[in-house]
Formats: C-alpha cells, sequence, structure tokens
C-alpha cells in the first residue's frame, strides 16, 4: 500500500501552533505534500522541519514568505527535482518532485490568480508551461517504468460539482471557462487521471478548501481545488480516496483540509 496525502498549510509556521504537528504524527500516510508552506527552511519549527520517521524536502520560494512546497516521506528519496525547467517558475517555490521505488510524487502549489489582472496572466503562463511538462514527465516516467502523481493545490476546479456556488463564481478565477478547459487538457491531452473524482464520481465534492470569511466551513460552501492527479497506472490501483475534514471551525489548522488517496501497489 501507498498512502499520499496533500495540504495547503496556509502558512506552517501558524499551522504548527494549531495542530499540524500531532496531525502529521497521528498520519498513517507514507508520503505527504505541502503547499504555501510561506517560509524558509530554518524559519519551520523543529516539529514540523525534522519530524521524527520522516524525511523532508522544502523548496522555499525566492520571495520570502510566499508560497513554498514540501514533501515528507517515510523513504529517502532517490532523486529531488525542484522546479519544471522554467525560468520564470523555478525559483517561485510552486513545484517539488521526488522519486520514490516505483513513482514520483510531486507537489504542486499553480498560482491561484485574479481575473482580469496581471495575476491571472501570470497563471495562464504557469499553466502553458506546466500542461508541456506533464506530458515530457509522464513520457519519461513510462520510459523508466515509473508511474506519477503530482498531488496539491491546483486551484481550479474543473466541473460543478467541484464547487458549492458555482452558478455565482463563474467569472472568478479558479472557475473560469479557461482554467476548466485546461484542467481538461491536463486528463485528456497529457492522459492524467483526477484521482479522487474517479473513485467518487458522482458525488457533489468531497470538497478541501472552505473561505475562512462567513460561515463556508460551517455550512459546506467548498472548492475541490487540492487533487491528486496521476497517471493511470497508479489510478488505476487507487483503493480508497477521502478529505480529512475537521470536525469543527475551531479544530481547523488551516483554510485547506487534507486530501489522502490509498493506492494498492501490489507485491
Amino acid at each position: 500500500m501507498l498512502t499520499v496525502t496533500s495540504v495547503n498549510v496556509n502558512g506552517i509556521r501558524a499551522a504548527a501552533k494549531k495542530g499540524f504537528v500531532p496531525w502529521l504524527a497521528g498520519s498513517d500516510a507514507d508520503v505527504v505534500c505541502l503547499q504555501e508552506v510561506r517560509a524558509e527552511e530554518a524559519q519551520i519549527p523543529d516539529g514540523a522541519r525534522v519530524p521524527e520517521g520522516w524525511h523532508t524536502v522544502f523548496a522555499p520560494a525566492a520571495v520570502k514568505g510566499r508560497a513554498g512546497v514540501a514533501v515528507y516521506s517515510r523513504r529517502e528519496p532517490e532523486r529531488v527535482r525542484v522546479g519544471f525547467g522554467s525560468e520564470e517558475f523555478d525559483t517561485s517555490g510552486r513545484y517539488l518532485e521526488v522519486d520514490l521505488p516505483g513513482v514520483t510524487v510531486a507537489s504542486l502549489y499553480l498560482p491561484s490568480g485574479e481575473a482580469g489582472t496581471e495575476k491571472q496572466d501570470e497563471k495562464y503562463r504557469f499553466m502553458g508551461e506546466f500542461l508541456t511538462y506533464l506530458e515530457r514527465l509522464k513520457e519519461r516516467a513510462a520510459a523508466e517504468g515509473r508511474e506519477v502523481v503530482v498531488c496539491g493545490d491546483w486551484n481550479i476546479c474543473h466541473r460543478e460539482a467541484d464547487l458549492k456556488n458555482w452558478k455565482t463564481n463563474r467569472k472568478n478565477a479558479g472557475f473560469l471557462p479557461e482554467e476548466r478547459a485546461w484542467l481538461g487538457q491536463v486528463y485528456e491531452q497529457a492522459g492524467y487521471v483526477d484521482v479522487v473524482r474517479s473513485l467518487h464520481p458522482d458525488t457533489e465534492g468531497p470538497y478541501s478548501w472552505w473561505s475562512y470569511r462567513g460561515r463556508a466551513f460551517d455550512n459546506d460552501a467548498g472548492w475541490r481545488i487540492d487533487l491528486q492527479v496521476a497517471t493511470p497506472g497508479l489510478a488505476a490501483r487507487a483503493v480508497k480516496a477521502f478529505v480529512e475534514r475537521a470536525e469543527t471551525h475551531p479544530e481547523r489548522w488551516s483554510d485547506h483540509a487534507p486530501v489522502t488517496v490509498v493506492y494498492e501497489l501490489g507485491a
């Protein structure tokens, strides 16, 4: 079995004070991918930086206090890659991948964007470069006999079932037609699989992010933007997928919830 969890921690220093460390200690995951770490490695509390039983790799952003991704794994990675060969984005703390036996696991923090602004243009530039990389990654992995799973905050909802209030968000970043079409290309053109959706095809959600504003969490008015996107061979081995949603608002240590998938790799 290979259990992979992905979560946007919304600042690891803040999350460590609110419950991330005991959550990690109690996790059954073999790999945990983090996004929006927002700290240099030396700034991270020991309990989150060097937790017992984990190998950790951090890829902070060149701009301090922004973005940042990490991968925690029970086994030491065979290879680590930061970035995806992009002159613009490789130092932005948005992509990190590690090779483990038979599988490449990546942590992605795709730009959130803002409709009609330079932030959205930046998001589209990232998307264009990243799709090309995903295609190359899949080809390279196949040549090496490996599978791939790209975990993270993709900041896009593909279908109406992926966010509660889709009608009022059709002109907002995260649910724009161009973004949704691009995610369709990831699945149809590049040949990857949305693992959680493949196991829960007719489910509303399951949502993984809720705004801190209003009563979004209490009303489950969420978005499903935290995804595990895998090559078909690995996706076919997924046996269980779930969101580790906190029981109550005060128990949350991030505005996102961990998304976990269990893969049955066999002998």
